[in-house]
């Protein structure tokens, strides 16, 4: 594509913070390169605008936040506000008139306000209009989800409609979406086409994929949330320890303090007894890169994702994956180098994980298989998405 595509960044380019999805968002802008004009919509200059060098450099930031919300600098409001008053919006079709450009891609779950002002978005591009779709968990498991979200959802989907095609990040996300609108009725629907992730880490050398420790590290990336099932993770550990199996536990992630409460009481309560037991919060992407090398093997206890990133991050790592076996965990896994849960719950993954600490031969097998993997990069993804849309006809 030689215009570039308009990609939506509204959220990720105000937080500094890691969940899957900024990740994701992050992710495509830096594999898209100039292909892309990143844009957010300023909700203080009600319009759209290309991105400002504070937001851009939210995009590269080396640290991770520890909040998810959306954060604007008093001046940057200021701005907006002064720029709607007086009739400066910066949108893009009064500030770019002349700047062909070749779609518009939205990668975030947008927020209602985002969705409002999309038309004005779609008007600033003749090319096709794709939103990604992560998941439907929201749907899925409500009681492990946030009730905001949870009430937010279905209008979401219903938005997802307008748009001229969806790449949902894998098949069991894909059919999650086809079958809802499905039972809504809705008989014309955009194409949902899956396309797999990316992964973009150094691979490690032979000799770096099983650490000369002497104790065992299991390293868990992924949010402290409700859906992460960290609660059963922990049980898990605690009968291990307590049956004197030595081994660190490694946790690294943001918490979603409404559906992670419970877990990290629980983080606190092992550490206080003195577990070896190691949180970190959010990382930095440096920091996750250096945890996977220095790890044994990692466990991904979650009940249900939309892809499921640190599995195939800790595959690319060569290292060894404990995980379910369903859904879109599934497909990640499918490949080869995981050891595949049936039900991750406490005594499956008590048993695989102690199975694992103390079975060097078949960290070994499961490495080589990980390893022996050919995983798409994110400029791969970008090729593979970019490739797709330019087949697709505006809707009218």
């Amino acid at each position: 594509m030689n215009a570039p595509l308009l990609l939506d960044l509204s959220h990720t380019s105000h937080t500094q913070a890691r969940t899957g999805i900024q990740r994701v968002a992050r992710s495509i802008h830096s594999a898209l390169g100039h292909a892309a004009l990143a844009v957010t919509y300023d909700p203080y200059a009600e319009a759209w605008r290309p991105l400002e060098p504070w937001e851009t450099a939210n995009l590269t930031a080396a640290t991770a936040a520890g909040k998810r919300g959306a954060q604007w600098p008093l001046l940057a409001k200021l701005r907006g506000g002064l720029r709607r008053r007086f009739g400066r919006t910066s949108s893009l079709s009064v500030a770019h008139p002349a700047i062909e450009t070749a779609g518009v891609l939205v990668p975030e779950v947008f927020s209602p306000a985002v969705a409002a002002a999309l038309p004005e978005l779609f008007a600033a591009s003749t090319g096709p209009r794709v939103a990604i779709f992560h998941d439907a968990i929201a749907l899925k498991f409500p009681e492990l989800t946030p009730p905001k979200t949870v009430a937010r959802f279905p209008s979401y989907l219903r938005e997802l409609l307008q748009f001229d095609g969806i790449a949902a990040n894998s098949e069991d996300s894909r059919d999650a979406l086809v079958e809802y609108w499905r039972s809504l009725g809705v008989k014309e629907t955009p194409p949902v086409h899956a396309i797999a992730f990316g992964v973009d880490p150094a691979r490690p050398r032979p000799n770096e994929i099983i650490p000369t420790t002497a104790r065992p590290v299991v390293l868990s990336v992924g949010s402290i949330e409700g859906r992460k099932n960290h609660l059963a993770l922990l049980e898990a550990c605690e009968k291990l320890w307590t049956v004197g199996v030595d081994f660190e536990l490694r946790l690294i992630g943001l918490a979603q303090r409404e559906t992670g409460a419970a877990a990290l009481t629980r983080i606190a309560a092992l550490r206080a007894q003195g577990r070896p037991l190691r949180y970190d919060g959010p990382q930095s992407d440096a920091e996750v890169e250096a945890a996977y090398v220095e790890c044994t093997f990692t466990v991904y206890p979650s009940l249900a994702e939309g892809f499921g990133l640190p599995v195939i991050e800790s595959l690319a790592h060569g290292k060894p994956c404990v995980c379910s076996g369903r859904g879109a965990l599934g497909e990640s896994a499918r490949g080869g180098g995981c050891a595949i849960l049936d039900e991750p719950n406490a005594e499956a993954l008590a048993t695989t994980v102690g199975r694992l600490i103390e079975s060097p031969a078949e960290r070994a097998t499961l490495a080589a298989a990980a390893r022996a993997r050919k995983f798409k990069t994110w400029s791969d993804y970008a090729q593979e998405l970019t490739g797709w849309m330019q087949t697709l006809p505006r809707r009218k």
